[in-house]
């Protein structure tokens, strides 16, 4: 795990894991209407099912500069949103939320859109018919 040195300050120097700059930016994705989730790699699939617990940066990569940070995302969309603007929605949540939170500069958030989900129907249309009868 990289760290990155913020600041110094009179007590002592403060330090930002990439990782922590990751699940800032998972969650300020998964904020936005028409965001299902975050797609995660191989390694970060089976990371998960084998420990058990849910990492909250999959679907991130984060690469930190000397000034600035480039975010990539790799998200899955609902099916019926306009992607373009679902998107443009993630870039401007991300930058705002993580230049807020760790005063770092965002340079880039490039959104890679990797699934579509149908949302699933209802069964309830079924069950009324049946009851109808």
């Amino acid at each position: 795990m990289e760290e990155n040195i913020k600041e110094e300050v009179d007590m002592g120097i403060v330090k930002i894991s990439d990782e922590v700059v990751g699940v800032i930016s998972g969650l300020a994705a998964t904020e936005i209407k028409g965001i299902v989730g975050m797609s995660a790699n191989l390694v970060g699939g089976i990371t998960q099912i084998l420990t058990g617990k849910k990492n909250l940066s999959k679907g991130v990569k984060v690469i930190v500069g000397e000034s600035s940070a480039t975010i990539d995302l790799f998200v899955v969309v609902e099916y019926g949103v306009k992607i373009t603007e679902v998107c443009k929605q993630v870039q401007d949540n991300v930058k705002k939320t993580v230049e807020a939170m760790t005063g770092l500069v965002v340079s880039a958030v490039n959104i890679h859109v990797q699934n579509v989900v149908i949302p699933k129907l209802d069964e309830e249309p079924k069950e009324q018919e049946e009851t109808e009868e």
